[in-house]
């Protein structure tokens, strides 16, 4: 399967990086069951360029991006829901989830993320030694 590559304004490589080393609680808790392939084999990037956008967590194979709303988006829903809009114009999916869920409740925030993929993705082959 081809991965839709989604260009991004190079611009934001230097705040994306500013992001991951800044991460808010709710994110590292996330990221640590995200990264290094934990969730169903799948690869997921942390703070992702993407068009004039940065999303929290992305997957290529899945077109998959997940949202924490924090702070940061506090009075900013209609800023939000367009760049999600313009964001699945691409192809790409969201998950969103409240910083408050994903700090107090992670078990089923990722319950939540297993059964998306589950229903919406193909599960990637697994190697064989």
């Amino acid at each position: 399967m081809k991965r839709k590559i989604i260009p991004y304004d190079p611009a934001l490589v230097v705040l994306a990086k500013q992001l991951r080393e800044n991460m808010t609680m709710a994110e590292v808790l996330l990221w640590n069951e995200l990264k290094q392939k934990k969730m169903l084999g799948f690869d997921f990037d942390r703070q992702r360029p993407m068009l004039r956008f940065i999303v929290d967590f992305y997957c290529k194979d899945l077109m998959l991006a997940i949202e924490i709303d924090g702070g940061s988006h506090d009075g900013n829903k209609e800023a939000d829901d367009q760049r999600q809009q313009e964001l699945e114009n691409m192809g790409v999916h969201f998950l969103r989830f409240a910083d408050r869920m994903v700090r107090n409740d992670i078990v089923n925030v990722l319950y939540t993320i297993q059964n998306w993929i589950e229903q919406n993705g193909v599960l990637p082959e697994k190697t064989h030694p």
